[in-house]
């Protein structure tokens, strides 16, 4: 039945394409090959009146229905249309397939380096982003220096659980250009932190992977206690300088235990040794070849210990079970212990430095150390002030190191004194300056080097000049001991014996009691026995030994030089100067010699550490010649230049503080590269 509806125009079809569907678009693409059967469909599905003129209007139904003819269409022949339409479609589909492939790959292979080598340049303490990116965003963000510091020891703890922490790359210090010895121990390098970077042990093994060869955590005190009342902590920038009050804040000694155990544990079970106390006690008896503090070659932990602010100073006993009861539990868990005497934010803490105090301080405490149930045992030192600084006062603290068996001195920390501002063309501004007058506490900062090289100097000139006079005491006490014998009793001119009086000496004077009874000395008998020697029996010696003696040929003096000269060994330190000398300019003497090296060359090259001798790591309780007093120095170091110097001044160890704070955890890699530079200058200027 033919279609009752008027045909659209060619207009109304082409307006009306955006509604068709795919069915529809292909019978318009068949239409071509036979529109007379397609052209009632189309109009059927399609095609709608939009209005009654649109069916009356005569021009549009005079014209033709449909001119498809006309319309731009894509028609081939039946046979090859399908084929070809289906091999060019694939063609172009595989060309954007392999373009976008090789876009995606180059994209992703972009961002994959660019993460990798993103990670390895963050990661990596030498990068400069440390220093000049991260602390001034934490200056800017954290206006209290002190949650500065606690967001990022934080931040540290976090991206050390999952090893992304900042870490020395490289392996710098296994050319051992930079070790010392110290403790018996061969340590990487002599660069250390000072106590107050990590005051709760929550990230020892961070900073040691940022490169110092000792990590001092703590304060720690015997029960917990929060300090002074905040803000405690003010930059100084312009100086690179703080000044600070925490008043020794703690979480106490037990709540340090916990974590010190717990991180022993944990590196025993991560070797497959358990987690047992088995395991425990097999690392802290150096089983593992590591020290059972730092747990790692070649570095030491020091725990630093103080006492209680409520502990009152005047008693002395009081003070010594704060410091035993520190000593008692975490020594064992730590390479060395440190006595702090010297907090200027602890009200009456200097007093303790006067020698008697101090004495029976660190007699306590070393004591204790000894008593620790471990193999090896700890050491200990003293952390002195350096406004402290008389000659009553240095010789006072030595003698007391001494007379306790104290290992040795950490000499320096924040000083109650407010240095000059430097002349670095950057002048205080308003509020640096009322911080500076105003508030109390420590100043830590650059200024105070100086200082620290002088009190240095003039520490080691005394504890070397007193391990003489003690060495000499030792000396004598054992040509002139003898063992005990019952003395003759005392007659007198009769011939009967003296009465005693009822103290048990008899009546007769104590030096004629003890020249009648004492026996002649070894010396004195063998010159009583033998005869003297006249001038014609050393003139006969003397000419025999002519006789045997080569005569002066330059063939001889050949042989004599190529000789090898026998020397006394000496300590391992690279860095100190020939000769220390004191503040006067004289030279002071040198240091006793120790038993043997610690190092020697193996078939590889590699610095192989053998076990040390008494006198060079644990003193013998029968050993005549004492060991040589360790020395630590912290106060204003901040670069390789100025850790030499305080090297070769006398010191052992380098530490660090502020340097860190406004230089970032980057810090002591910078420090190592400086030393490396001057010391390399130095040898090509000498060659």
């Amino acid at each position: 039945m033919p279609c009752s509806r008027p045909p659209p125009s060619l207009q109304h079809v082409s307006s009306c394409l955006h509604l068709f569907e795919p069915s529809s678009i292909r019978l318009l693409q068949r239409s071509r090959q036979n529109p007379r059967t397609v052209r009632p469909l189309v109009h059927q599905r399609c095609f709608r009146p939009h209005s009654p003129s649109a069916l009356t209007n005569s021009k549009d139904r005079n014209r033709p229905i449909l001119r498809l003819s006309k319309l731009k269409t894509h028609s081939r022949s039946a046979s090859t249309t399908p084929a070809a339409a289906v091999a060019s479609v694939k063609t172009v589909r595989d060309a954007r397939s392999l373009a976008t492939r090789i876009k995606n790959l180059l994209l992703g292979t972009t961002l994959g380096l660019s993460i990798v080598f993103g990670y390895y340049y963050i990661t990596d303490t030498r990068s400069s982003l440390h220093e000049y990116l991260v602390i001034p965003c934490l200056r800017y963000w954290y206006p209290d220096a002190e949650d500065a510091h606690e967001f990022g020891n934080r931040t540290l703890k976090a991206l050390g659980r999952f090893g992304l922490q900042p870490r020395e790359r490289g392996a710098p210090d296994a050319k051992g250009d930079l070790a010392v010895e110290v403790f018996g121990h061969l340590l990487d390098n002599p660069i250390g932190t000072s106590a107050g970077i990590d005051k709760h042990c929550e990230i020892p093994d961070v900073l040691f992977g940022a490169g110092p060869a000792i990590v001092e955590i703590g304060g720690v005190t015997p029960l917990p206690q929060e300090g002074n009342e905040k803000p405690r902590v003010w930059r100084i920038p312009s100086q690179r300088a703080l000044v600070n009050r925490y008043g020794l804040n703690s979480e106490g000694a037990d709540f340090i235990l916990m974590r010190l155990r717990q991180r022993l544990r944990e590196y025993a079970y991560h070797l497959g040794w358990g987690i047992d106390e088995q395991a425990e006690n097999d690392v802290l008896d150096g089983n593992t070849g590591v020290p059972p503090g730092s747990l790692s070659k070649g570095k030491l932990l020091a725990v630093q210990i103080a006492k209680n602010k409520w502990t009152k100073d005047d008693d002395i006993e009081a003070v010594k079970q704060d410091y035993i009861q520190c000593t008692s539990l975490l020594s064992r868990y730590a390479d060395i212990v440190v006595i702090n005497v010297s907090s200027p934010n602890t009200p009456g803490l200097r007093l303790l430095q006067k020698t008697e105090p101090l004495t029976e301080i660190l007699t306590a405490v070393v004591g204790a150390a000894r008593k620790v149930k471990r193999k090896n045992p700890v050491h200990v030192m003293v952390k002195v002030s350096p406004d402290e600084d008389s000659e009553e006062d240095v010789r006072g603290i030595c003698d007391a190191v001494w007379d306790s068996g104290v290992d040795g001195v950490v000499v320096g920390n924040t000083t109650k004194r407010r240095p000059d501002p430097l002349s670095n063309g950057q002048h205080l501004t308003a509020q640096e300056r009322r911080i500076l007058l105003e508030q109390e506490g420590g100043y830590s900062g650059y200024q105070t080097f100086h200082r620290t090289v002088a009190l240095v100097k003039r520490y080691r000139t005394m504890l070397d000049e007193s391990s003489y006079i003690t060495e000499d005491e030792a000396d004598s006490a054992s040509l002139t001991k003898k063992p005990p014998s019952d003395p003759e009793p005392h007659k007198d001119e009769t011939g009967r014996t003296a009465k005693s009086t009822p103290s048990g000496k008899d009546d007769s004077s104590i030096a004629s009691s003890i020249a009648s009874t004492a026996k002649p000395t070894l010396l004195e008998t063998h010159q009583e026995t033998q005869p003297p020697i006249t001038d014609s029996e050393v003139d006969a010696s003397v000419a025999r030994d002519e006789q045997h003696l080569k005569p002066e040929t330059p063939e001889s003096e050949t042989d004599s030089s190529s000789q090898p000269i026998i020397r006394l060994p000496e300590r391992i330190n690279p860095f100190s100067s020939s000769s220390n000398t004191s503040n006067n300019g004289t030279s002071s003497p040198p240091a006793p010699p120790e038993a043997s090296n610690l190092v020697t060359s193996s078939t590889d090259d590699t610095p192989q550490t053998l076990s040390p001798s008494p006198t060079s790591a644990t003193q013998s309780p029968s050993s005549n010649h004492p060991k040589r007093k360790v020395i630590f120095a912290t106060g204003g170091i901040t670069t390789g230049s100025q850790a030499l110097e305080v090297l070769r001044a006398g010191a052992d160890v380098a530490q660090v503080y502020t340097a860190l704070v406004y230089g970032g955890i980057g810090t002591i890699s910078k420090m190592k590269m400086e030393m490396r530079e001057e010391l390399a200058a130095h040898k090509k200027k000498g060659e």
